[in-house]
């Protein structure tokens, strides 16, 4: 039939069923029409929900349609009289004033209701710091009593933001250079990350799991590349990886990983933070990215190989076989999965993970420019001050990035 069709038609045709087909999808992973949240389903379901307005305008969509059809077929110019004209009908032009009014006002006040029900945050039993940046997202933890956990000191991490399952999380939304926009659909609507400003946005997640999403808002080079993730672990697990986060830091003892230590401290920490870090007469290592960076701030790397993607969630720590395995994981797995990061699978003493995604990694190393665009021009700093905006090409070589990996892998 498209055969036949011209060929822009043809081509509309075609993005219009690979949209359709791309919906119906079973394992989109951002499928607003899939909650897995108390704050997602009071946006999907009831009065004033995304069903009933979809249901609502598809009703009244089809009745347009179909009159205008009638219209179109009944009155065709066939050499007839012109039909009486309406102009002047007082009830009739009432009528259609008052039909859109009552259509209008089932869907505000419902609506209404619910952005009241979705902005409280009493019922909070966790903060996290939320700030958009390009094109990253960080995630800051202060000292509080998470859920029953308690966070000793502040986590900084980045990516993935984790949660306790079942628990109403606040988060508290900014950004640091311009507008982004927050969003996980199965757990919540979105929320603009605005400088100077904090957005609050409650989330919550019913069962473990990883639930993604993407900065809605255009916000540069980039922008495209902004993902974000919310990892659900249950209480245990939860518990597990603050600890995890908390942990003291020791230094190496393989020697190339030990050689990858002083390479971290001469080659990245001047934007990435690494806590316990200390230079060899015991100072603490602290990263400087506002004397580095056009942003003033890059992700802080401690306890990197805990996660599963990195550079904005862009990019996958772990294999494919690996990622499936975790994301298609029952919830009762789920937890105990996650908290094994590139380790999952691997056998008892091991020494490289089996899960690992080195090739991912080692090519960032080699060129992150050229795996995400971060700077029209990056050779010309002079518009900047002399900073780069994202992450640099530090020009490593293949020796340097073997004891970089070598370190990272120790910080698990």
């Amino acid at each position: 039939m498209l055969a036949h069709l011209p060929r822009r038609r043809a081509a509309a045709a075609l993005a219009i069923l690979g949209f359709l087909v791309a919906g119906c999808a079973k394992n989109a992973p951002q499928d607003i029409f899939r909650p897995a949240g108390s704050n997602a389903r009071e946006i999907d379901d009831g009065l004033g929900g995304q069903k009933y307005i979809f249901i609502l305008a598809g009703v009244v969509a089809a009745i347009v349609i179909a009159v205008v059809l009638f219209i179109i077929f009944k009155f065709k110019d066939r050499g007839q009289d012109i039909p009486e004209q309406t102009h002047g009908n007082p009830m009739l032009e009432i009528g259609m004033t008052i039909l859109p009014a009552i259509i209008l006002i089932t869907v505000a006040i419902p609506t209404v209701a619910k952005i009241f029900n979705l902005a409280k945050s009493d019922d909070a039993a966790c903060v996290v710091n939320v700030t958009g940046q390009q094109w990253w997202w960080e995630y800051d933890y202060p000292v509080q009593n998470c859920g029953g956990i308690e966070i000793t000191q502040p986590i900084v991490t980045s990516g993935e933001m984790v949660i306790p399952a079942g628990v109403n999380v606040q988060l508290r939304i900014t950004s640091r250079d311009v507008i982004h926009s927050y969003w996980i659909p199965r757990l919540n609507g979105k929320r603009d990350a605005v400088p100077g400003s904090l957005q609050p946005l409650r989330m919550q997640a019913d069962q473990p799991g990883i639930y993604t999403g993407q900065c809605t808002e255009f916000c540069g080079l980039s922008h495209a590349r902004m993902r974000q993730a919310v990892v659900a672990l249950d209480s245990d697990s939860f518990a597990t990886w603050v600890a995890n986060q908390e942990e003291a830091y020791t230094s190496p003892t393989d020697a190339l990983a030990l050689e990858g230590e002083g390479q971290f401290i001469s080659q990245c920490a001047r934007c990435h933070q690494i806590n316990g870090l200390t230079n060899s007469d015991g100072t603490p290592v602290l990263a400087n990215p506002e004397q580095n960076l056009v942003s003033g701030a890059a992700p802080n790397l401690t306890n990197l190989m805990t996660r599963t993607g990195f550079a904005g969630f862009t990019f996958d720590l772990i294999t494919d076989a690996c990622r499936e395995k975790l994301w298609n994981a029952p919830s009762e797995e789920f937890s105990a999965l996650y908290l094994q990061g590139v380790w999952m699978d691997s056998p008892a003493g091991a020494e490289y993970p089996v899960c690992f995604n080195e090739t991912a990694l080692r090519e960032w190393l080699r060129n992150a420019p050229g795996m995400k665009p971060m700077f029209v021009d990056p050779n010309n700093l002079s518009s900047t001050g002399g900073l780069y905006r994202g992450m640099p090409n530090l020009g490593l070589t293949e020796a340097q990035i073997d004891q970089l990996i070598a370190y990272l892998l120790e910080r698990k």
